[in-house]
């Protein structure tokens, strides 16, 4: 037997499965196939394909100026380097927000040209359409509250959202009509804990918290914040589990040293 053939994947299914048993779901972001090939070997349940490439792989300051064929090309790495994670790609904004026939044809190329298992779009009420739409054509479909990073220039600023009861009521709604609609599961961004642990138990589908709290049914971070690529960033939810930054910064200056001391190439690492 073949090792792919042992692998069991991981599908929509087995995330609500999860839930039903309260068994955590844990999910990281990946945007190249040699990340894809080491967080999949490393246990994880779901990639995503954030559209947070737009910061991390890009430099941009918001994940706005993302183009589709661009997380088509991102998702397409990933794909080729997971044998059981669940992959799910983000649709960037501007290709769901107008009308529901323009999210269609956005996530069948994403599911087609990407090779995506799933798309995930940010909003509630307001893009019931296209999620309709989206399900009704039988594309899995994974929501975003809280704090929605496409919307960022109408909030002003990347702080928790939904303290005010008014908005706290709305996404709890929102979370609900995301069920209706028929989507698998629902990323919680930066919302209060104890109003993450009301959502998480007024819905059947799984929630997937990032600043959320312990009581969502998963958890997501960008990968490259996990391991400690980039420096500027240390927002209160974040825990890094490596320095890589440090390390690979003295892995280069290590390298300029012996090449300009023409300590490397040496003898052994000569032909």
């Amino acid at each position: 037997m073949s090792v792919h053939s042992e692998i069991k994947k991981v599908t929509t299914e087995t995330l609500r499965k999860m839930k039903f048993d309260k068994e955590k779901i844990t999910m990281l972001t990946a945007y190249d196939y040699t990340t894809a090939k080491m967080v999949d070997a490393g246990g994880i349940d779901a990639v995503l394909i954030g559209d947070s490439a737009a910061n991390v792989m890009a430099g941009f300051e918001t994940t706005l100026p993302i183009t589709l064929d661009q997380m088509i090309y991102h998702t397409q790495s990933v794909v080729r380097g997971t044998d059981r994670a669940l992959v799910v790609a983000d649709l960037p904004f501007g290709t769901y927000q107008s009308n529901a026939e323009k999210a269609l044809e956005s996530a069948v190329r994403m599911m087609k040209e990407g090779g995506a298992h799933a798309i995930k779009i940010e909003g509630g009420k307001e893009i019931s359409k296209p999620i309709k739409k989206l399900i009704h054509a039988g594309i899995p479909v994974m929501g975003h509250l809280g704090l929605t990073p496409q919307s960022i220039y109408q909030f002003g600023t990347y702080k928790v959202r939904a303290k005010e009861d008014e908005e706290a009521e709305k996404l709890i709604r929102d979370a609900q009509l995301l069920e209706e609609l028929g989507c698998f599961s629902v990323v919680l961004e930066k919302i209060p804990a104890d109003l993450a642990k009301k959502v998480t138990e007024s819905i059947s589908i799984p929630t997937i918290g990032i600043g959320a709290g312990p009581h969502c049914d998963g958890q997501v971070l960008v990968y490259h914040d996990m391991v400690g690529m980039n420096k500027g960033f240390s927002p209160k939810f974040l825990r890094r589990y490596l320095d890589l930054y440090t390390e690979i910064t003295g892995a280069v200056a290590q390298y300029v040293k012996d090449v300009k001391e023409m300590d490397f190439p040496n003898e052994k690492e000569s032909y």
